[in-house]
């Protein structure tokens, strides 16, 4: 089975090279943010420890984690939202961890895709065979944003100044898609990267 990592900035279309990429081969996809939802629900393995950190007012009416609530309080913290990362990221990497010992154990794919903004951070390198980078032009990441999400200029320029540089992608990344054109073009780079050593469903 071979493992790769999936990353790239704000509006790059990891989701839309994921689907693609669910949609036409024997895999199972992992997002890391996904997974840290889970790990932070009431009852899993980071959910009393946030809460002893940030207090019970991060709480929604349910009990359960609110993730606006929480945000607004550790995005303007670096060191809050330095130690949620220390609690949360190493249980993140152990459920992955274990997804990935159970996909060996069946024996039913032979790809295994962890996607994450942050994946090169929290050293997931060093679990994958290999890391590829979804590039896309800003301008066009910019169009996606505002199309999609609705975020305004400065919240774009906001989140893109906190993460690494297109430089930084490439120098740790095995591979380079470029997704910043047509969907077609982005399939078939996605094709020939994989042919060599992938079945289609």
């Amino acid at each position: 089975m071979k493992l790769i990592g999936i990353t790239g900035g704000v509006g790059s279309g990891k989701s839309q090279v994921l689907s693609f990429i669910e949609e036409h081969y024997l895999c199972r996809i992992y997002l890391a943010d996904e997974v840290a939802h889970i790990v932070q629900q009431k009852g899993q393995i980071c959910y009393e420890e946030i809460v002893q950190l940030l207090g019970r007012d991060i709480l929604g009416a349910d009990g359960e984690i609110d993730r606006k609530k929480m945000a607004a309080k550790i995005f303007s913290d670096e060191a809050l939202l330095e130690k949620v990362n220390e609690i949360v990221h190493p249980r993140v990497e152990e459920f992955i961890r274990g997804k990935i010992d159970e996909a060996e154990e069946e024996g039913d794919v032979e790809l295994f895709f962890i996607e994450a903004a942050l994946l090169i951070e929290a050293g997931y390198s060093h679990i994958v065979n290999e890391m590829w980078y979804i590039y896309t032009r800003e301008d066009v990441r910019r169009s996606r944003l505002k199309e999609s999400r609705g975020y305004s200029d400065e919240k774009i320029s906001q989140i893109m100044s906190n993460q690494l540089s297109e430089e930084e992608f490439r120098k740790h990344c095995d591979f380079v898609i470029d997704n910043s054109g047509t969907l077609e073009d982005t399939h078939l780079a996605i094709k020939q990267r994989l042919e060599e050593y992938t079945w289609l469903r």
